[in-house]
């Protein structure tokens, strides 16, 4: 199955973020038979005008919506609503697939909601059976992403969050800014060297990838307008030549020629918004997620750190501190562990996913233009027999 990833990258497409959906799941696990484990979705469509940098998701899927909500510089992949999960990470964990996909359309008298497909295929014997299916909407995915946030707060969960043109102002987001700065500060003294790089790497990660992604959608853009503009040439050469009959043969050909660089601007496009696309912005949700592991990281190091401060000045009872200070010392340890771990595993992943992405589509690019140059050639070829033939029956 083309959709086929690794659980740890858990890819985030074909869940749409935000909209109409406005239950609580309650407080008993929404995935049945997903012990703990689960594919986490969603569909971000862009909107690339000149002025907004802001993403835009909507909430219903493209089969089930007029196609002209969605922005025509980001077409939906036939990926987007098939997930397939493989558990590849481990040799002995190759026994636990997850599929969501189908996604369906509820109307009821007070709203309009999506639910979607989840299939777990599995041969351990800690499950109740070998397979379940259910339905879950998208509140369920929110629910079990906090649960895993909240059980695991510095292990690498993909994200799942809604983000929306109409934002706070320019003043509020400085606010925001300065705030969190300052809480930065004032709450983490000491961050050890390895999880300071870290913060860097993901800082600096973050800044490339936005600009990738904002790249990228602009060749695509561009490449939709030479296409819409390409393509209206073909049929124009073939009215062109009703009306010169000495080239008749020239100018169909010639509209034969745009019509195959049509056809293969197409394919290359397909493989752009297929391939890369989703690669790369997948990549900026995921260098959000990261900083919001790093200040969960940074919370439990401030909470220890304040604790040992007030054991060290006995600015409070200091009777139950040491035990506390104790369980913050060990959960500290387990969180720095599991953040390192799957830190590691995210980075090769990362670097993998992209080098791919970008590999295939420079192959693709270079089967493009070696497809059109042939075509081109192969004219200009038979143009220049075809003369050569006419100068040759003109001589005496």
């Amino acid at each position: 199955m083309e959709g086929e990833r690794r659980a740890s990258q858990a890819r985030s497409s074909g869940l749409p973020a935000g909209g109409a959906d406005g239950d609580s799941p309650g407080g008993s696990a929404p995935f049945p038979g997903s012990s703990g484990s689960s594919a986490l979705l969603q569909a971000e469509v862009l909107d690339l005008e000149e002025d907004e940098d802001d993403l835009e998701v909507f909430s219903k899927d493209a089969s089930l919506m007029d196609m002209n909500s969605f922005s025509p510089m980001m077409p939906t992949s036939p990926l987007s609503m098939i997930n397939q999960i493989k558990f590849e990470d481990e040799p002995d964990l190759k026994d636990l697939f997850i599929t969501v996909d189908e996604p369906e359309s509820h109307v009821t008298t007070i709203e309009t909601f999506i639910t979607y497909r989840i299939i777990t295929k599995t041969s351990r014997g800690e499950f109740d059976s070998s397979e379940f299916e259910v339905r879950r909407r998208y509140q369920d995915f929110l629910w079990l992403k906090g649960k895993l946030e909240e059980a695991h707060p510095t292990l690498i969960i993909p994200e799942l969050s809604s983000h929306k043109k109409q934002g706070p102002g320019l003043l509020s987001r400085m606010g925001q800014t300065v705030r969190a700065v300052a809480s930065s500060m004032r709450g983490v003294k000491n961050r050890p060297e390895e999880f300071m790089e870290m913060n860097n790497f993901i800082e600096l990660f973050s800044q490339k990838i936005n600009l990738i992604d904002k790249i990228s959608q602009r060749i695509y853009k561009e490449e939709r307008e030479y296409f819409d503009e390409m393509k209206e040439y073909g049929p124009i050469h073939i009215l062109w030549s009703a009306s010169e009959e000495d080239l008749v043969d020239t100018l169909k050909d010639v509209a034969s020629c745009i019509d195959r660089c049509c056809k293969a601007t197409e394919k290359r496009m397909s493989g752009l918004s297929e391939a890369l696309l989703p690669v790369v912005h997948e990549y900026v949700l995921y260098s959000e997620m990261l900083m919001g592991v790093m200040k969960r990281r940074d919370q439990i190091q401030a909470e220890l750190d304040s604790k040992v401060e007030a054991l060290t000045y006995k600015k409070t009872d200091t009777d139950l501190l040491p035990e506390e200070i104790g369980k913050l010392e060990d959960k500290m340890e387990c969180a720095n562990n599991a953040l390192k771990a799957d830190w590691e595993r995210w980075k090769q992943n990362m670097q993998n996913d992209i080098k791919l992405a970008f590999t295939d589509m420079a192959e693709e690019n270079i089967h493009y233009y070696e497809q059109c140059l042939a075509t081109w050639e192969s004219f200009l070829t038979s143009q220049t027999n075809l003369h050569l033939e006419e100068t040759s029956e003109d001589k005496p």
